[in-house]
């Protein structure tokens, strides 16, 4: 019995520090790789720059965002920086240019890119609070009818990305965040569906984004 006993102690105690490694040290639960998936509200609207070469109006567009980023971060103490890449997709559009034209005409938003940085600290050892910034591209699709004939092309707009965030460590490896992200773009060309595009031009287009998210940790 006494053998028996001893086997299992010592077993138990082997198990104990693979154990102990699935979950991360509490000054490292937001450091390293990291993926998830974005759904939220999206809106774009005119800016209030009067200089810009394309004039819109008081109207916007709303719909729905949904993507997913990556990011890689390091987590020194109750520090975090960390970089992230994301491509997101809306169901924004404007179908009645008299309405609501953003400066653009009939168009639907397209795909966006981004890539920046971010900074945190952590308010409790599961929770993080950041600010993020960096470039965002987004593509805005413009489709033209002449009531027999349809035709196509894009806007290519460039501008940069802000936002504010809160991440929560659901489990060893999971989290869940929430951010208000403000983009504003100052240039943008037309690329016409045949090839060729024209000179960057001025614009001032402000987007608003609450977006919610759900990743992993490797």
């Amino acid at each position: 019995m006494r053998f028996v006993s001893l086997a299992a102690l010592v077993a138990g105690l082997s198990a104990a520090p693979a154990f102990a490694q699935d979950a991360p040290a509490p000054d490292r639960v937001f450091d390293g790789p990291r993926a998830g998936v974005i759904l939220g509200y999206d809106r774009l609207q005119p800016g209030s720059s009067e200089d810009s070469d394309i004039a819109g109006d008081d109207e916007g567009a709303d719909g729905l965002l949904y993507g997913g980023d990556i990011g890689y971060d390091v987590q020194r103490g109750r520090l975090v920086f960390g970089v992230e890449a994301e491509i997101t997709g809306s169901t924004s559009r404007v179908g009645n240019p008299a309405r609501a034209n953003l400066g653009f005409g009939r168009v639907k938003a397209g795909r966006d890119i981004y890539g920046g940085v971010r900074i945190g600290t952590t308010l409790t050892p599961t929770t993080l609070a950041y600010a993020k910034a960096g470039y965002t591209n987004a593509r805005l699709d413009l489709t033209a009818s002449d009531g027999v004939t349809e035709t196509g092309g894009n806007f290519n707009l460039d501008g940069y990305r802000v936002g504010l965030g809160l991440e929560k460590a659901l489990g060893p490896r999971t989290y869940a965040k929430i951010e208000y992200r403000y983009s504003n773009y100052g240039d943008a060309r037309f690329e016409f569906p045949r090839g060729g595009n024209t000179n960057n031009f001025g614009i001032d287009t402000d987007r608003h984004q609450l977006a919610a998210g759900v990743g992993f940790r490797f």
